[in-house]
């Protein structure tokens, strides 16, 4: 029996893949769109939708970041409204532990966990930066060698708040119809390094036990996260040979931390463009890209490997000749992406540049041909047939357990890939042609979540 295959699907929200000019492109803050684009995805018999989290709007140059403009709302808030239209997908969204505290987290999951009948899922993600501190009453940011930590206790101290409502503990009384209990229930006390919390949790325990946890991150630290705690990983390995690399790397890590290879599944995220020829899905990805990326957009994605105002430089000619500016240069008010994580941020700025240089010359591209060639890749090109055998080469070679598919059209982008690649990859044999289980959890295959008692200790 081939390895079955996993599939997510991302409303892309804040997104460099969204064709915000294609008249099919709908709005990405009401909630017909997400409703539509869940539905479909439902239809798909897909794992889970995925949310992302905004906590603060992305400034380029002290402006609000082109690609923001229809604002970040709260995505727990709308994945809890998708549990009254949905009935199987499971329901992920990120939430930052840097700028988030553990009962409130633990609390909306839970909660959406029992809304959703158990398919809540958590993207574990840190932030480093001080621009989005400043939304916050933190302010600043946390050190490296902090975030991670702080990132694993808020996991958790999360789980334990889950934990501390034992099952099968608390009963309703027919009589006065109120739920009673003999013991403790929800009581747990919290010391650790980033947290002295103490109380009783609200929640009872929800039908998974504890959500998905799901983590995104290719560093080490991520890495060795992921192999200790997460149930899934997003990665950006979408090509064949880096994939297989990711995947032994961290399949091999969970040994040491208990796990079976099974229990973490590594979800590549990866777009695609269709066609009914070969031709047809290349001339198709090839106008995608030119729609991504416009002239002003080239420029912006520029201007945050030159650090510098580049609105004299014509998109349409050759990358600029002179160099970035670096941290070191005097003139530290003109960086574009000083402070500004949330937009690309280059590790060697005068490296990138030259690279750009190099590739415009050596094959006579424009600088925003060269931004479509760096920043605009689809992973998956081509007829139906040829994305769905891509697509199961890369499970069945043990390069992904699947994928999390991000559409350039939002709300109705993921329809083609559920009329016409879904039904290719069921007749394979290696995709569901039906949910089997009713949890997030039976959907990925992972196991129960553990068993514990009540009131819950934790020291650090």
């Amino acid at each position: 029996m081939p390895k079955q295959i996993h599939l997510a699907a991302h409303f892309p929200g804040v997104n460099n893949t969204t064709v915000w000019s294609d008249p099919a492109s709908g709005s990405h803050i009401e909630f017909e769109s997400f409703r539509r684009f869940a539905q479909a995805a439902e239809r798909g018999k897909f794992d889970f939708l995925f949310l992302a989290e905004g906590l603060r709007l992305r400034e380029q140059g002290g402006e609000i970041y082109d690609l923001d403009v229809m604002g970040r709302p709260d995505n727990v808030a709308i994945l809890q409204a998708l549990a009254a239209v949905t009935e199987r997908i499971g329901l992920a969204g990120t939430v930052n532990s840097t700028f988030n505290e553990p009962l409130d987290v633990a609390r909306k999951l839970a909660t959406l966990d029992h809304l959703s009948a158990g398919r809540a899922a958590w993207n574990v993600v840190t932030s480093w930066d001080e621009f989005t501190g400043e939304n916050f009453r933190r302010g600043g940011y946390l050190p490296k060698d902090k975030r991670y930590l702080r990132a694993q206790e808020m996991l958790a101290t999360a789980q334990a708040l889950w934990d501390s409502w034992a099952p099968g503990e608390v009963v309703a009384d027919a009589a006065s119809g109120r739920f009673v209990r003999d013991t403790d229930a929800g009581r747990f006390a919290i010391r650790s390094d980033q947290f002295d919390i103490s109380g009783r949790f609200p929640v009872p325990r929800s039908p998974q036990g504890r959500p998905v946890i799901i983590q995104a991150g290719d560093s080490e630290e991520g890495r060795e996260f992921a192999a200790a705690s997460a149930d899934a990983i997003f990665t950006r390995h979408a090509e064949l040979d880096a994939g297989k690399e990711f995947y032994a790397d961290v399949k091999a890590r969970l040994a040491k931390f208990g796990r079976r290879p099974e229990d973490l599944k590594i979800l590549p995220a990866a777009t695609f463009v269709l066609g009914d020829t070969e031709e047809e899905a290349a001339e198709n990805a090839r106008q995608v890209q030119y729609q991504q990326v416009g002239p002003q957009t080239a420029i912006a994605f520029a201007e945050q490997v030159w650090n510098r105002d580049l609105s004299d430089v014509d998109p349409d000619g050759p990358v600029p000749s002179f160099d970035p500016k670096t941290e070191d240069d005097v003139d530290s008010g003109a960086h574009i992406s000083k402070g500004r994580a949330s937009v690309r941020m280059y590790r060697d700025p005068v490296a990138t540049a030259n690279e750009w240089r190099e590739l415009g010359e050596r094959e006579g591209l424009s600088l925003r041909e060269v931004v479509i060639r760096k920043n605009g890749r689809h992973t998956f090109v081509g007829t139906p047939q040829r994305v769905a055998d891509t697509i199961d080469e890369f499970v069945q070679s043990d390069a992904s357990d699947g994928f999390v598919l991000v559409p350039h059209i939002t709300p109705g982008g993921m329809d083609p890939f559920v009329d016409r690649v879904v039904p290719l990859l069921q007749e394979k044999g290696s995709f569901r042609a039906d949910y089997e289980g009713t949890t997030l959890r039976e959907h990925l295959g992972l196991q129960p979540s553990p068993t514990t008692v009540a009131a819950v200790s934790v020291e650090a």
